[in-house]
């Protein structure tokens, strides 16, 4: 895979109507030969800056389009654990996908950050259940109160949920850099555990490629407001309506 800063990663990227992520302008540093760390700031920097102009109630209006795509794919049908996450800013909101999954009797297990960013867990239970905690140099988080299960939780987990900025034509992630969730991934590898990856978007995420490191996962699927997209082996996307 090219370290190369081409619009290809950007162009092209749009699901279900929604708009693409433009390219970066003439100010980025676009030039062959820039490592892939350095890649992955470039494109995570645009990404924001377009999650940044969405409005707090384009975030909510999103809600129920992406829980009602996520609840139909066939690896949540059956799944007794989930892991999620819940949604933080102009992230996909995942309030009522949380919700819809508990009432269905899934065990939903939420993400506890600790101080070296890895990730313990705790069981969801209810929105007035979950406290707001601050740690230095990152926004404020909204996780579970109750009994703190440990990081090797997630091995438990029939399906992960990821939140990320972008997934690529490949079902490559592209997440925001902090590594709490590259050490999540690499726990199931290690345990050999392999439950679906399923990473929360806004249309438009969906691109066709992100810079990836050797220690970056492929996920299974990406869920926009707008639809599903799943990933095979042979390095390409199918997009649709449903699971």
């Amino acid at each position: 895979m090219t370290d190369c800063m081409s619009s290809e990663w950007f162009a092209g990227g749009r699901t279900g109507g929604g708009d693409a992520v433009e390219p970066p302008g003439s100010s980025a540093p676009a030039a062959c030969g820039d490592d892939t760390r350095t890649a992955k700031r470039v494109l995570r920097r645009h990404l924001l800056a377009a999650r940044s102009r969405l409005t707090p109630a384009e975030v909510r209006a999103t809600a129920g389009p992406l829980a009602r795509h996520a609840l139909a794919l066939p690896e949540l049908a059956h799944a007794r654990t989930v892991a999620g996450y819940v949604s933080v800013g102009s992230e996909p909101a995942t309030g009522e996908l949380l919700t819809a999954l508990r009432d269905r009797g899934v065990r939903v297990l939420l993400p506890v950050l600790l101080p070296d960013r890895d990730l313990d867990w705790a069981v969801y239970e209810g929105p007035e259940r979950l406290r707001a905690t601050t740690l230095p140099g990152l926004s404020t988080l909204s996780e579970p109160d109750g009994p703190r299960l440990g990081p090797a939780a997630v091995v438990t987990a029939d399906v992960v949920l990821l939140p990320g900025l972008a997934v690529d034509h490949g079902g490559m992630r592209l997440g925001r850099g902090g590594g709490s969730y590259d050490r999540a991934l690499a726990r199931l590898a290690a345990a050999g555990a392999t439950p679906p990856l399923v990473v929360l978007l806004h249309d438009g995420e969906v691109v066709p490629r992100v810079p990836a490191e050797p220690h970056d996962r492929r996920v299974t699927a990406a869920v926009t407001p707008s639809g599903v997209w799943r990933f095979d082996t042979a390095d390409h996307a199918a997009p649709g309506d449903d699971g």
